[in-house]
């Protein structure tokens, strides 16, 4: 009887023994990384995988640069943008910003945009006199900016007049001019050929990076609607170079200075 008691005991914590082990052994296992390697693969090394990426990618290549190349209109001259205040090339894509999306608005929402205004940083490049292409527009315009329509109260449309003064750059504008006086005050502050009214609403067209508060136009955060054309500025200049073969920019002034 001790014999057997004794090797109960042992079968016991042999049984102990074995269930540990297996909690042990089921544990989740924490790993740390302690090496990293790694291999610069040269696309333009002289292997053979090389020219099957090539004859891979060729005919979209292909296709693209004929898309890209083709010429859709003409540029009598170069258009700009240097400028203190405005420019030409800011006023052209004011301009036709505000053309293509007065139409959507006025078609989805039966009302009409007062003013455009964008950010200069945003135009890349400028039209250079010639044909141009699909391409001109890709490299004025690379990034994938929609047009938007922010419903703003008048005292927001005053706020865009004082940043343009702060900011002093060229910056796009089309439908509001305005005097800059000898205390750079803003003075005549017109919309549409009327007097500002800090009480009306207005509807100013601008891309969704600036309508989300982007180069610190923290303005039209405070509009009290917003409209999403879904239309990206590049293809505005796009379908405008397509419409019109001829291409020049709107010379008139917007902004003063006494």
């Amino acid at each position: 009887m001790v014999k057997l008691k004794n090797y109960s005991v042992v079968l016991k914590h042999f049984v102990l023994l074995l269930t540990f082990i297996a909690v042990i052994s089921c544990a989740e296992k924490k790993y740390a990384l302690t090496k990293i390697e790694g291999k610069e693969i040269g696309i333009t090394d002289k292997n053979t995988e090389v020219p099957e990426i090539e004859n891979f990618i060729k005919p979209y290549r292909d296709k693209i640069d004929a898309d890209l190349n083709t010429v859709l209109a003409n540029a009598p001259e170069t258009i700009d943008k240097t400028g203190e205040w405005q420019t030409p090339m800011g006023n052209f894509l004011a301009d036709i910003t505000f053309e293509k999306s007065n139409k959507i608005f006025q078609m989805r929402e039966k009302k009409s945009v007062d003013i455009c205004f964008m950010n200069h940083g945003g135009i890349r490049t400028v039209i250079p006199k010639g044909d141009i292409t699909a391409r001109n527009a890709y490299e004025i315009m690379p990034f994938e900016n929609s047009a938007i329509v922010i419903a703003l109260k008048g005292e927001q449309v005053l706020e865009i007049v004082n940043y343009i003064i702060s900011e002093k750059k060229p910056h796009p504008l089309h439908g509001m001019t305005f005097t800059i006086d000898k205390n750079n005050q803003a003075k005549n502050i017109l919309v549409g050929g009327n007097p500002l009214d800090t009480d009306k609403i207005y509807y100013v067209a601008t891309s969704d990076y600036l309508a989300n508060g982007g180069d610190n136009m923290i303005f039209f955060k405070k509009g009290v609607q917003k409209y999403d054309l879904e239309y990206k500025l590049r293809n505005i200049i796009i379908d405008y170079f397509k419409a019109n073969k001829t291409i020049t920019a709107n010379k008139d002034i917007r902004i003063t200075k006494e």
